[in-house]
This record gives C-alpha cells, structure tokens and sequence, in this order.
C-alpha cells in the first residue's frame, strides 16, 4: 500500500528495520555526528545506529602508512567529550598514527556507548517517499534521514594520461604506500602537489632518487597555520559547495606550509617541481616538448574523491558533478533536508568534521521533529 505523507511525500510500506537516523562510516565526523545525536536525545539503536565498513575502529587512520607517526601527521583533532591525550600518549611522538588514532577511536565508541555496527557496507540508498531505505551487505534499514560521514578514503584519484596503460614499471597512489624501503634502487617519480606528495617525496628521496611534478606552480607557506587561515580556507571551500560546485583544495588557499623537514629536503635539492608530463611511455613520461625521463615507479600522490557512490539512486548531484549544499554549516543536501554529508566541502578535516557533525545533527532532527516526533 502507497498512500500520500506529510510534505506530499509518497508513503511505502516500511522495508527494513525502523530507525530515525542512519550514521554511514566511522571516521572522525560520523563519531562527532553519533556522540551529538546521543546528546541531543536520540536512542541508541532504535533512534540511530552508525553503520561502518571497516572491521575495527579507526576509520581511514587505520589504513595510513606506518611512517606516519603523531609527530609528522597533519593534525590529529579531539573529539567532543574526551580529549586524544586522555586516551593516547601523545608526547611519544614516534607512535604510528595508524595505531594509536584507531586506539583513540575505540575508547571513544566504548566510553559513550555508540551503536557502532561493523563490518556494514552500505551499498545502496533510495528513496521510498516518506523513508530512505538503506541497503548493507548484512541488513536493511528504513530511515528517516541520513548522515553520511564516508570521507574520502575509498574514492583515490588518479587522473588519466595516454599511454597509461603501456607502462611496464609499477603504479601505486598515496593509499597503497607503506614504507620508503621498498623502492629502495628505483627511480621514483611522485605526482601531486598536496601535503602527503611532499611529505612522501621527503621520505622517498631519504633512499632513493626521485623526481617531482605538479600540474601548477606549488605555492608555498612561511607563515604558521593559524585559526585565521585555516577559516579562510573552509570558507572558500563552503562557498564552492553552497553554489553547487564540486569542492576546492584546501591547500590552494593555505599553501604548501614549509616545515623543518622540507626546508632541509628543498637544501637537498629534493623539492626542484616540473611541470606536468603530457604522456605515459613504456619506460617513464614524455613532456611535451619531447624530453623523456625512464622511472620504475610512478606514485600517484593526486588526492581522493568524496565516497558517495551508495547515494546515486537519489540523484542529488548537479550536471557538473557538484551537490548544492545548505544549512548553517553547509552540511545539509539542498535537493533533499532528510540527507546530510559531513566530511564533504568544508567538513573534510578533522576540525571542521566536529562542528560539522554537531551541525547536521542538530538540523536533521529539527526537520525530523517538522516532520513527526523522533524515537
């Protein structure tokens, strides 16, 4: 039976367990989204449940190369409620982050009784008029919204180049490194101009010879990263978003910062960028002007796309690719309120994954009570 709902919503009969709010992934901003949910009233279990694809907490940290210590990474934020230091010891700095930010993570799905269900992979979402039913490899939910915290880390980049395809030596991107080691005698040519291509060239060229190229001019950073600039940068970015546009880098507003490492990698010679090749050869890459360059390797360091394949069947993305976002924190889909993305736009780094989890928390279940009384 199908009948009219509030809003004029078509009404289906509910297939799949009744929840209010489904949680997709287990990272940063979709523990920042559960823990406000909690907050906020919402019961565990029959209110919302955290579906997240991996087996053990952690989210992408898990997965992050074992040289990236607490020392060398980018920033690792604090959750809401129970601060890293509580948990980790962070003056060890020589910690793998793969270790000791899953160890974080536990303690805190633990310490605040999150609904955390895993291994779940979601692997479709449609819309059945007044519920969205959510399809995982183990069950079925009928939700009333949507938080999707899917990041990044399932969708790496890599741009296609002719020629691709003819080259006998190995490719591999940013997510499949694991240690300098290996490519100990090879010639290794990194691609990508964001912080982990520069941070893999420093380590890289520590043993072995490398060779560095960017499709722009990298643009570099003497000035401290300050609360300042990094608003800046999310502002450009949630700009981007709220007029329907795929989001920017962030590292286009803020630059390349030059730390102590890459100061002592630009004195050894390490940091001499080249333009973008134009073509793939058997043996390495040809630019346009004819000169070529034999390599072994070619690490793909060109960034990830947003995971949201599982949400197709709603059509929410605009003729260029982008997703028209809404709400105070942009985190709210403009052609559907029941669905929010944190971790996508402005919400992608860790700081901006909490208040965006407590955003989109709080805006979802005020359209939810709009709607009718929440579990």
């Amino acid at each position: 039976m199908r009948g009219i709902g509030a809003r004029g919503r078509l009404v289906s009969r509910i297939d799949g367990t009744p929840v209010d709010v489904v949680v997709i992934g287990g990272g940063q901003a979709g523990l920042s989204a559960a823990y406000f949910l909690t907050r906020f009233g919402v019961a565990r279990e029959t209110g919302f449940v955290v579906l997240d694809r991996s087996f053990g907490p952690g989210g992408a940290w898990q997965h992050r190369w074992p040289s990236l210590t607490l020392s060398t990474v980018n920033g690792v934020h604090d959750l809401p409620g129970l601060a890293f230091a509580e948990v980790v010891d962070t003056s060890a700095g020589q910690v793998p982050a793969a270790s000791a930010v899953p160890e974080y993570y536990a303690a805190y799905e633990k310490r605040f009784e999150l609904p955390v269900h895993r291994p779940a992979t979601v692997r479709v979402v449609c819309d059945r008029g007044d519920h969205l039913r959510v399809e995982t490899d183990t069950a079925v939910y009928a939700a009333r919204g949507i938080i999707n915290a899917t990041g990044t880390w399932e969708r790496p980049f890599v741009p296609w180049y002719p020629g691709v395809a003819r080259f006998t030596g190995r490719q591999l991107h940013t997510k499949d490194y694991r240690t300098a080691d290996e490519f100990a005698g090879q010639h290794v040519l990194v691609v990508g101009g964001g912080i982990s291509a520069v941070q893999l060239l420093d380590e890289i060229s520590r043993v072995t010879e490398t060779t560095w190229v960017t499709r722009s001019e990298p643009r570099w950073s003497n000035e401290p990263f300050t609360a300042e600039l990094g608003h800046s940068a999310v502002a450009r970015v949630e700009d981007r978003v709220r007029r329907g546009l795929p989001p920017g880098s962030v590292v286009s507003v803020t630059g390349l910062p030059l730390t102590p490492a890459l100061r002592a990698a630009r004195e050894r010679g390490v940091l001499d960028r080249h333009p973008m090749f134009s073509e793939i050869t058997e043996t390495g890459v040809r630019w346009a002007d004819g000169t070529t360059l034999d390599v072994d390797v070619i690490l793909w360091c060109t960034g990830f796309r947003s995971s949201l394949d599982h949400l197709a069947p709603l059509n929410l993305r605009n003729p260029g690719g982008g997703i028209t976002m809404t709400g105070r924190l942009a985190t709210q889909v403009g052609k559907d309120p029941r669905i929010h993305l944190v971790g996508y736009g402005p919400s992608s780094s860790t700081i901006g994954a909490n208040r965006a989890g407590r955003a989109a928390a709080r805006e979802l279940l005020d359209h939810l009570r709009e709607e009718g009384a929440t579990r």
